[in-house]
């Protein structure tokens, strides 16, 4: 049975992660602080520690490093009071596995606590090129659970920007990120994306590269770019024929939310442009 291992004294915290199904085939063990933690983490294996959610991220990082001196492989999601965007930066150098920041969401912690569990070879997923404040340069294995990572990491990472802004943003983010992953990689796991996201003063800028061909016809065809007016859905049929996932949505949807999108010459490379206030 997996063991997550819970950082501090919250019961009702515990008694939701307990009733979550997410989590029910998982023991849920408590230690009282971060010296009990450690003490539990030597004695028995742990499989996934989430931290304490009244102490601050550099705490939690200072405190998986000695977790992980004792289990190398430890898992670790990080809950915090709050956090500014360098600290998450810090939290993906450090291989996190996520990273929530109060008012939590119990439901989506124990999703993430058992995506955690189940996760094999996923430590080299993520990692930071340039990690600034208002500039990230990130390259990503093209495999499903690195996006959903990611896809998290960065939502929490701009928590700077209005929550409804910040919610279509991810939806834009999500579609370009998977289409990447998909039509210019595969879903390779061997294969990599380069994501770059930038924050200026009246703007935030996302850019993708793909290490695929780039935007070709055939793409174009199975995307609902090519459906005519009277069938929105007309591609979803030519997609299955193809073997591919139900979908083709994703730049259409992209261009309805941000104000600007752009390809490169060779279609393997896209810019999105999202205006502020």
């Amino acid at each position: 049975m997996a063991r997550v291992l819970l950082i501090g004294g919250d019961r009702e915290f515990k008694a939701r992660l307990e009733a979550s199904t997410d989590l029910s085939g998982c023991e849920i063990a408590t230690a009282a602080g971060n010296v009990d933690a450690l003490r539990r983490v030597r004695a028995r294996a742990i499989d996934v520690v989430i931290t304490d959610h009244e102490t601050p991220v550099r705490d939690d990082l200072a405190l998986l490093e000695e977790l992980r001196a004792a289990r190398p492989g430890l898992k670790a999601i990080v809950l915090a009071p709050a956090a500014a965007p360098a600290e998450f930066i810090e939290a993906l150098r450090s291989q996190v596995f996520a990273c929530f920041v109060a008012p939590f969401d119990v439901a989506q912690v124990a999703e993430m606590a058992k995506r955690a569990v189940d996760a094999v070879d996923w430590r080299d997923g993520i990692t930071v090129e340039s990690g600034l404040p208002n500039w990230i340069s990130l390259t990503v294995a093209c495999r499903h659970l690195t996006a959903e990572r990611l896809i998290h990491f960065m939502s929490e990472y701009r928590r700077d920007v209005p929550e409804e802004d910040r919610d279509s943003l991810m939806i834009a983010f999500r579609e370009m990120l998977m289409n990447a992953m998909e039509h210019g990689a595969g879903f390779d796991p061997e294969q990599v994306v380069n994501v770059t996201a930038i924050r200026t003063e009246r703007a935030i800028v996302y850019y993708f590269r793909d290490p695929g061909t780039g935007f070709t016809p055939a793409h174009l065809g199975v995307s609902a770019l090519s459906n005519k007016g009277d069938d929105p859905i007309a591609h979803l049929e030519r997609r299955a024929e193809m073997g591919l996932r139900p979908g083709g949505f994703g730049i259409l949807v992209a261009k309805q939310i941000v104000d600007e999108l752009f390809y490169s010459e060779r279609g393997n490379e896209v810019v999105l442009i999202k205006r502020l206030g």
